[in-house]
């Protein structure tokens, strides 16, 4: 689930960490700490997502202690993405929708949704409720196609996120709404609400960091050559109120 509409040159020849994905001088899997997480985590990658710099889908697998992720275009069914048994329908996925944070309820950063996307009554019942998460990682285009050629993510519920505050990534990239989040800062601002602790966000939240910080040390450094952002970029992605 991502937007880079930066992309950057690593030198050819570095071999990639096999758990995050990134080059040996961009890996901070040593650096980051693991988030305990009892709802689970289903990431499913496009095959053609190629952010390797900038993606946070790894990383946010490589942290969290229940988290599954997954390299794709379809599954038979939740069980056969996840590997074990799994009803569709204890689930949530992250809602590939158009409504604006303001047409949710106030004061919700995380909001549940029934299969048709209309705003559930009891929203605290629902959230209790799940029993694991399911976060499509690509481009705008990529998450669609997901999303349609995974027939049983219509048997979950759906999950909208209204942030109140902006990504990480800042200047890194430019997004066309201030809503925009990324993959690993999506996941922990849901998880964080379903298991009412605020410290799976925080977690994510540092683990994202210091990925930054590095990015930004190895471009300062010339060890990576980073392209200016673009403006409204490739229309990636965005993790924002009613997906989209």
């Amino acid at each position: 689930m991502e937007n880079p509409d930066t992309r950057a040159a690593a030198p050819p020849e570095e071999t990639l960490c096999p758990q995050c994905g990134k080059p040996a001088s961009l890996c901070v899997c040593e650096a980051v700490g693991a988030v305990e997480n009892r709802v689970a985590v289903l990431i499913l990658q496009h095959p053609q997502e190629q952010d390797r710099l900038l993606g946070t889908a790894r990383l946010a697998a490589r942290q969290l202690s229940n988290a599954t992720f997954r390299i794709g275009l379809s599954w038979a069914s939740l069980a056969k993405a996840l590997g074990r048994p799994a009803d569709a329908s204890q689930w949530a996925v992250l809602h590939l929708g158009s409504a604006k944070p303001s047409d949710l309820p106030p004061g919700r950063e995380v909001v549940a949704l029934d299969r048709k996307g209309a705003v559930l009554p009891d929203q605290d019942a629902a959230l209790k409720g799940i029993r694991g998460i399911v976060v499509f990682d690509g481009t705008w285009a990529q998450a669609k196609t997901l999303w349609w050629r995974n027939a049983w993510v219509l048997k979950a519920q759906r999950l909208a996120l209204a942030p109140k505050r902006r990504s990480l990534y800042g200047d890194l990239r430019r997004e066309p709404r201030r809503e925009s989040l990324s993959t690993i800062e999506a996941i922990g601002l849901a998880l964080s609400a379903i298991e009412g602790r605020p410290e799976i966000d925080a977690g994510l939240r540092e683990g994202f960091a210091t990925m930054l910080a590095k990015y930004r040390a190895a471009a300062e450094a010339g060890e990576i050559t980073p392209q200016a952002p673009k403006a409204g970029g490739d229309r990636r992605r965005k993790w924002r109120g009613k997906r989209g």
